[in-house]
């Protein structure tokens, strides 16, 4: 599943989306106060009122804990993509805090991963850092990416499994005593997941975690010593280790996709070009986001298929937040791009996992949303709940 969600109550909301922005109540977890603003534009608004010196102290004082609890070579651990926020984490943590970071990136099979990608990988290790490869059976990992499609309409189910399991597990098998995360999600989105805080510790009931550890997928007919790089290390364990694993967005005022764009431009990222840059193609308005594999737009679409929203929504969101756009411009962009996505996109998608044309149209038929979608005249699928130029905020 793309998450679990309440529609029953939607006909009666006042407030679709943010007044401020354009958060949906459709994202599972997200709730809109009595004057209509969610939990990210409140957030934003405290900025002010935050003592972000305390904070620079506090993260000052994980990373002097880090060091002196420290075994070996490394004080800390960052998964990485070669994304422009893990980018930004790393020069941040290494040139900041002083700490000695090791990189570990839980890399793509050769088909799926890009080569942008890996020119973004190869910007980290030239600007002097240690990185790690984790690459799990490509054969496995096509496997279970079909079962998490074909079963839930969510690919990444396995593969952020190994992501998160990669990290965690290294940094216990290494005994590194500290993980360091980008966003925290329930802040950044307002998400149900996350924390109220810099705790990270709670990743383990994100959407799509949740449910799915080893037992899952051997359930699915998975060989457990095929599972290595899907079953994290619980919670005692690292506990017993003293790992600790922080928002690293938390203490920084100005983490989000804008200025971590701005970062990455200023320092030799690889964005998307050409045609796989157009929103129309993607359905993403940032070419900085996304570049290692393109297949994560398959997954927004189908995730608008089943929520109501996809990529756009939540970029326009951001950027109505900070004051980039304004919040007519951001719907101008909603109505236009989001959950649109290239018919190029799914067909490379279905070839990846064999698996064809008409078994992903099952699969996309299964999940649409009845509540959310409807038949127009044309016998196309159109939304209920899209958001109007002129309602301030309201459907």
């Amino acid at each position: 599943m793309l998450g679990d969600v309440n529609l029953r109550d939607w006909d009666a909301c006042s407030d679709i989306y943010c007044r401020r922005c354009l958060e949906p109540v459709f994202r599972p977890g997200q709730k809109l106060d009595e004057d209509g603003i969610c939990l990210p534009c409140r957030y934003a608004d405290s900025f002010d009122q935050i003592d972000w010196a305390a904070r620079k102290h506090q993260l000052h004082q994980i990373a002097e804990n880090a060091k002196r609890q420290s075994v070996g070579p490394y004080d800390c651990l960052i998964g990485v993509s070669g994304g422009k926020d893990s980018l930004r984490q790393a020069l941040v943590v290494r040139d900041q805090l002083g700490l000695r970071p090791l990189l570990l990136c839980c890399s793509y099979p050769p088909e799926q991963a890009t080569e942008r990608g890996a020119r973004n990988l190869s910007n980290l290790v030239r600007k002097g850092f240690d990185l790690q490869f984790v690459s799990p059976s490509p054969t496995t990992w096509k496997e279970m990416m079909r079962i998490g499609f074909t079963m839930h309409a969510q690919w990444t189910r396995s593969t952020e499994l190994a992501l998160f399991c990669s990290v965690v597990k290294t940094a216990v098998t290494m005994r590194i005593p500290l993980v360091i995360l980008g966003e925290n999600p329930a802040l950044a989105f307002g998400a149900r997941t996350g924390s109220s805080g810099s705790d990270a510790e709670g990743f383990r009931q994100y959407d799509t975690l949740a449910g799915s550890g080893i037992d899952y997928w051997q359930d699915q007919g998975i060989p457990r010593n095929k599972l290595i790089w899907y079953d994290i290390p619980d919670t005692d364990v690292c506990r017993d280790l003293g790992l600790q694993m922080i928002y690293l967005g938390y203490f920084m005022k100005d983490f989000n996709d804008i200025a971590n764009t701005d970062h990455a431009r200023k320092h030799g990222f690889f964005p998307r070009e050409g045609k796989d840059a157009e929103p129309s193609y993607t359905g993403s308005l940032n070419p900085y986001e996304s570049v290692d594999e393109d297949f994560v737009h398959v997954n927004q679409y189908l995730k608008s298929v089943k929520l109501g929203f996809g990529k756009v929504i939540q970029q326009v969101s951001v950027q109505i937040r900070y004051g980039t756009i304004t919040r007519e411009q951001g719907i101008g962009l909603v109505l236009k791009y989001d959950g649109k996505i290239a018919p190029e996109l799914i067909d490379a998608f279905c070839a990846y996992l064999e698996i064809s044309r008409e078994e992903f149209q099952k699969v996309e038929d299964r999940i649409r949303n009845k509540n959310i979608w409807r038949l127009n005249n044309e016998a196309e699928w159109e939304h209920k709940y899209l958001p109007r130029q002129d309602d301030g905020g309201q459907t």
